[in-house]
């Protein structure tokens, strides 16, 4: 499964997101440190979810981290995140 794939299933089953944007902006990065020749090491998450209601930017951002804990230690070079209630 690819990199992509795996970051949305993962945030699907953990938050039931109303929405979920998935985006791999590896191809903005290629020759850069930290871009792999196949792609998928750059990505922007932009997720809503009732999850996240009562919680701070800061507990949004950690609970998303520790959900793609794997993902991020290892295939994903650079993450940015915007995550709202």
């Amino acid at each position: 499964m690819s990199v992509a794939k795996t970051i949305e299933r993962k945030l699907t089953d953990a938050f039931s997101p109303r929405e979920l944007i998935v985006v791999d902006e590896s191809h903005l990065h290629i020759g850069h440190a930290g871009a792999r020749p196949d792609g998928e090491s750059h990505f922007r998450v932009e997720i809503a979810a009732d999850a996240f209601k009562g919680m701070s930017r800061v507990a949004r951002q950690r609970a998303v981290y520790d959900v793609l804990s794997e993902e991020l230690a290892d295939k994903v070079h650079a993450f940015s995140l915007t995550a709202r209630e």
